[in-house]
C-alpha cells in the first residue's frame, strides 16, 4: 500500500516513465516481507533497455525489474535507496522521507 504522495506527483512520475525517462517516486510503504522498510522508491522507465542499463550502472540486478506495463520499474529499498537518490540529485526525497534515519543506515 502506497501513501504520502500527491496525485500530481504520481501523474508526473507516470508521464516521465511513459516518455522513456528514468523517473523516481518515493512513498511510504508497508510490506510484511520487508518489516524494516517504511519507504520504497520506484525507479521507472518505459524503455526497458534504458532501465536495465540504469540498474547495472547502479550495481542492481535487473532481474528484479517489475515488468508491469505501462510503468515498468525497479523498487529501491534499504541502504541503496538513500545513496542512489542522493547521487541522482533527489536529496529532497531523502530529506522528506527521512531516509538517512531509516533502520540500518
Amino acid at each position: 500500500m502506497a501513501f504520502g504522495i500527491t496525485r500530481s506527483e504520481l501523474t508526473q512520475w507516470k508521464e516521465a516513465v511513459s516518455r522513456g525517462e528514468i523517473a523516481f517516486l518515493t512513498h511510504y510503504w508497508l510490506d510484511p516481507r520487508f518489516p524494516d522498510a517504511r519507504t520504497v522508491t520506484k525507479v521507472g522507465c518505459a524503455d526497458l533497455a534504458k532501465l536495465t542499463a540504469w540498474c547495472k550502472e547502479n550495481g542492481l540486478n535487473p532481474a528484479y525489474i517489475h515488468h508491469r506495463p505501462p510503468f515498468p520499474h525497479f523498487d529501491l529499498i534499504g541502504r541503496k535507496q538513500a545513496e542512489i537518490l542522493k547521487r541522482a540529485g533527489h536529496a529532497d526525497q531523502v530529506r522528506r522521507f527521512q531516509l538517512d534515519r531509516a533502520p540500518g543506515l
